[in-house]
């Protein structure tokens, strides 16, 4: 039978790990276990830290990423339940498991060869490569040699740490500043809000994170490609012999190969479409679904346009659209919701689309009536893209930031908070990728207006 994760959060009663769990949070008393123990206690505890590459929230509040994916495998290889234990940072995540709060670390750690002193590796999870990553139209370098004319910020005991290190043997006059306080993710939005000129991070972070902050431009490789692994105390022999062993079999591979399809693999097909694909699918798609989008939008009082707009987001208008994540149709809908809203093919734009915008309103009914029209929408497809939860992390945090939980123009400055650790480990949801909606609800209203001109 397949055991149930246990996610050791602030939001669960069942281990609070940035308090302590049991007297101090150790796995056995500080004390590295066997895989006889891990068997023997029925958990095995991993540390990962909230980000897209690792570990986050659905917009269904379900545990997702690709550790994350992983080890809940390999924990089910063992017979274990999985306990995910959450850290703040790279180095929080070291120091913790050297304290033995945890079996491994299982959090997009590159190997390294300060780490190996320190720690074993199991065998590659993931292969990346580290890129220097600017804002288009900014402060750029476009050399190694050129690294010492713009300003690079890093994450804290990270391994572009070791790498920027390296480099300034061959260039004494390159600096950069390191951050003791946030992640890769939240630095890529630094430099997407031009607030530093550049930052370095793995290809697979930057590959997901362009998507939402597409000004963001990779000028060039300062790493030849490096493998990331799960970490184990240097004692953890047994668990990285297993885990090893589990990687290298026909089902551990089968594993990563569709982790790697569901998080990565598809990613370009999600890439913003220029106006001049979608002007073109105005054309030749729109006109077999626009008597569909008028009757849907007009029944639960959606603008025409902006219902077009979204479906146009969310598959391009392609009725036979999926993803390896598993939604379909027209309206991207994943089977659960389908089904919850009588949807019995969602690959029937007839049937699909007008679950859609039944979807969308039920969306917008969860929020405060007195919220103005557009606000109330544009909130709504926010809620439609990551989930009512997170939303209502937001309107709290703008609520203490002494913001207005009913203005989009508010949420929208809020949102990408919620990927910066300094605000959701307060909040009751936990990380999210806030950019996405926002990014999410642009788009649909930039083709909104493209769509509402070409019907004039």
């Amino acid at each position: 039978m397949r055991k149930k994760p246990i996610i050791s959060t602030l939001a669960t009663l069942v281990c609070l790990t940035l308090a302590g769990c049991g007297n101090d949070g150790s796995t056995a008393n500080g004390k590295v276990r066997a895989v006889s123990d891990i068997k023997a206690s029925g958990e095995l505890r991993v540390l990962m830290r909230n980000a897209p590459t690792i570990y986050y929230l659905d917009k269904y509040n379900h545990p997702a990423g690709p550790e994350y994916q992983m080890a809940e495998a390999f924990a089910e290889h063992l017979g274990v339940k999985l306990v995910v234990v959450l850290e703040e940072t790279i180095n929080d995540t070291l120091t913790a498991l050297k304290a033995g709060k945890a079996d491994m670390a299982a959090s997009g750690l590159t190997i390294t060869d300060q780490r190996k002193s320190q720690f074993l590796f199991t065998k590659q999870i993931e292969s990346v490569t580290e890129q220097l990553v600017c804002r288009r139209g900014g402060n750029v370098a476009k050399s190694l040699e050129q690294l010492s004319k713009v300003s690079i910020e890093v994450v804290t005991g990270s391994s572009y740490e070791e790498t920027l290190e390296t480099l300034k043997l061959s260039n004494p006059q390159l600096s950069w500043k390191s951050n003791t306080q946030t992640g890769t993710e939240a630095l890529l939005q630094k430099v997407w809000n031009s607030k530093i000129d550049c930052t370095i991070a793995d290809s697979t972070i930057v590959d997901v994170n362009r998507r939402f902050m597409p000004e963001l431009i990779v000028l060039l490789d300062v790493s030849k490609p490096k493998s990331q692994a799960w970490m184990m105390p240097n004692s953890g022999k047994s668990l990285k012999s297993e885990a090893d062993t589990w990687l290298n079999s026909s089902a551990g591979k089968a594993i990563a190969k569709t982790v790697h399809n569901r998080y990565y693999s598809y990613i370009e097909q999600f890439d913003f479409v220029d106006i001049r694909t979608l002007t073109k699918r105005i054309e030749d798609r729109l006109p077999k679904y626009e008597s569909i989008f008028a009757k849907a939008a007009k029944t639960h009082n959606i603008d025409e346009s902006l219902m077009a707009a979204q479906a146009y987001q969310e598959s391009h208008w392609d009725a036979q659209a999926k993803s390896p994540t598993g939604v379909r149709g027209i309206m991207m809908l994943t089977q659960n919701t389908a089904k919850s809203l009588g949807v019995k093919d969602r690959l029937n734009p007839k049937e699909a689309i007008p679950a859609g915008a039944l979807y969308l309103d039920q969306m917008r009914e969860k929020f405060d009536e007195a919220i103005p029209e557009p606000d109330r929408t544009y909130m709504a497809l926010a809620a439609y893209n990551i989930g009512r939860a997170h939303m209502h992390d937001a309107q709290t945090l703008a609520r203490k930031l002494g913001k207005d939980p009913k203005k989009w123009s508010d949420l929208r400055e809020v949102l990408p908070m919620l990927s910066d650790k300094r605000y959701y480990k307060d909040l009751k949801y936990g990380y999210a990728r806030g950019l996405e909606p926002v990014r999410y609800v642009q788009r649909i209203r930039n083709y909104e207006d493209i769509i509402k001109e070409y019907d004039n």
